[in-house]
């Protein structure tokens, strides 16, 4: 048997929509925007078995309990994607190119900004952890029979020792009026964005109709002064 760690102490340590099984499987399932047999994943050896279905705290929450495990080894992608989220391709974005300025490279979702999770938390689950994708596929045996291809090729716990993040739930929800943390839904997300993207172009336009403006006022202006000293000249010469 490959070596393994212990996990932080009360791992999982980030509730969410998952449940959790054997800690010292290499293998963790991520369903995106599915529900499937989780319980029944987990039975056959998986270590987490849950969705994810935002580009933000669903996916920090997913990468604290992975790090926090250094056990896990694979991270297998199944399911549906989530309309407007993508966060199955945001995930996979994440895990190649990493963050910068906040804003997962490469992601496609409406809102793939990351809040909870340092530099050294990305890099450690990039080093930690292989992306297999599988996503689209519903097939709860297809899926076991991965996750044994999987643990077949356990290469051991990872070097380093578990690592503890929060994850603090009022970054990329909606909160409601009992003090509930909501994901927003893929249409909301979408809406959100373009009303960003909106916003900007109003300003631009605020911009360039002030530009505009200004080079008409010039023009008028120039006008006059060329009339006023046109009539004046021929004042003069009328005079003279």
């Amino acid at each position: 048997m490959a070596d393994k760690k212990s996990p932080a102490s009360g791992w999982p340590l980030i509730k969410g929509d998952f449940i959790s099984g054997d800690a010292n499987s290499p293998v963790a399932v991520v369903t995106m925007g599915s529900h499937l047999d989780e319980k029944g994943i987990c039975d056959a050896g998986a270590a987490l078995c849950g969705s994810c279905k935002t580009e933000n705290l669903g996916l920090e929450k997913v990468i604290a309990n992975v790090i926090a495990n250094p056990n896990i080894r694979f991270v297998l992608f199944c399911g549906t994607e989530v309309k407007g989220h993508l966060s199955g391709q945001t995930f996979g974005a994440l895990h190649k190119g990493g963050v910068k300025d906040g804003r997962v490279v490469g992601a496609e979702g409406a809102i793939p900004f990351i809040e909870n999770l340092t530099d050294a938390h990305i890099k450690r689950f990039q080093e930690q952890t292989e992306i297999v994708n599988i996503m689209e596929s519903e097939d709860v045996g297809a899926i076991k029979a991965k996750m044994n291809e999987l643990k077949a090729r356990d290469p051991g716990a990872f070097a380093g020792d578990a690592v503890v993040v929060e994850v603090k739930e009022a970054g990329g929800g909606a909160e409601e009026a009992g003090g509930e943390v909501r994901p927003l839904s893929g249409e909301m997300a979408l809406i959100t964005s373009r009303l960003k993207v909106i916003e900007k172009m109003v300003t631009d336009i605020g911009y360039r109709d002030k530009f505009a403006a200004g080079v008409y006022s010039g023009k008028i202006e120039g006008l006059m002064i060329g009339l006023i000293i046109s009539f004046a000249l021929v004042g003069f010469l009328m005079l003279g």
